[in-house]
């Protein structure tokens, strides 16, 4: 059967050949510990269970994970060895189990959660670049407890970034249904226990289309989210050699993104510039696996 989980449907018979994901049906992972860079109801004290997986339904050329995204860079595993992984990180301190660029393995991962359903007891998030298709998130429903959806342009010509089209409203649409299925923001003490946090990423040259971002994503969700607004922009990969985007980005264009956060009266997370360090950035080394 043809695979339809992302906004592609590229519809490639995975069990023998790979998707636009550039992956097949195995599930394929990169690393698993804990990690202390997400935001800090997510992060804790302790440290978010993240599970880095392979491949992307995205083509970000600025992308931080290339290696293990565009260069697909991990380890086959089983569904039942995920949840296994589950549980090991949990009882290593996890408040969570972070579950990076996970769109192109939701069968696999929910056959994961199913082995472990009644003993992880601590919240799931899925953590995507916010090229989803309702449909797929929708499977996940009673699974997932947190979602961390980027929403990244709102141009489709800032899109062309990342090769996604319809990039804005197939995002916002993700969110929508995100935020139907976890509600508004709930916290047990600092932590978040459930609801959608969007992010959104201050790139160089655009910071008037993170303006529109803003905008409307404080328009259409306000109270219904956290909103994290992130400058922790470094040029990777093919960014390295674009003029466009060989640089991070200045306090002006930070500002004004800034501003628009203030003025859509949006509540979260604000980064300081100094966070633009390539260090956040872990090492895959299949730790974990």
């Amino acid at each position: 059967m043809g695979c339809k989980l992302c906004p592609r449907q590229c519809n490639i018979d995975r069990s023998s050949g790979k998707g636009f994901c550039g992956m097949g049906d195995r599930l394929t992972a990169a690393r698993a510990s804990l990690h202390h860079w997400e935001e800090p109801c997510i992060s804790g004290t302790n440290g978010s269970g993240a599970v880095f997986f392979s491949g992307c339904v995205m083509r970000c050329v600025y992308c931080q994970n290339y290696d293990i995204s565009a260069e697909r860079k991990g380890a086959e595993i089983s569904a039942e060895r995920l949840a296994e992984i589950f549980m090991e990180l949990k009882e290593q301190g996890a408040h969570n189990i972070n579950l990076v660029n996970p769109t192109h393995f939701v069968p696999q991962i929910i056959n994961a959660l199913d082995i472990v359903k009644e003993k992880l007891c601590i919240p799931v998030v899925y953590n995507t670049g916010g090229y989803e298709r309702v449909e797929t998130l929708r499977m996940l429903e009673g699974y997932v407890d947190i979602y961390l959806p980027d929403v990244k342009y709102y141009s489709d010509e800032a899109a062309k970034l990342s090769s996604a089209p319809d990039y804005f409203d197939t995002a916002m649409a993700a969110v929508e249904e995100m935020i139907r299925q976890t509600g508004a923001p709930v916290f047990d003490g600092e932590l978040l226990k459930k609801g959608t946090i969007v992010r959104h990423m201050v790139l160089p040259y655009l910071y008037k289309d993170s303006v529109e971002v803003i905008k409307r994503v404080g328009e259409r969700f306000g109270d219904s989210i956290l909103f994290s607004l992130m400058s922790q922009y470094t040029p990777f990969y093919k960014a390295k050699d674009d003029p466009r985007l060989n640089r991070r980005i200045t306090t002006f264009e930070y500002n004004k993104a800034l501003d628009a956060v203030l003025e859509a009266g949006l509540h979260g997370f604000m980064q300081e510039r100094s966070s633009a360090k390539e260090e956040y950035t872990p090492e895959f080394d299949l730790r974990g696996l």
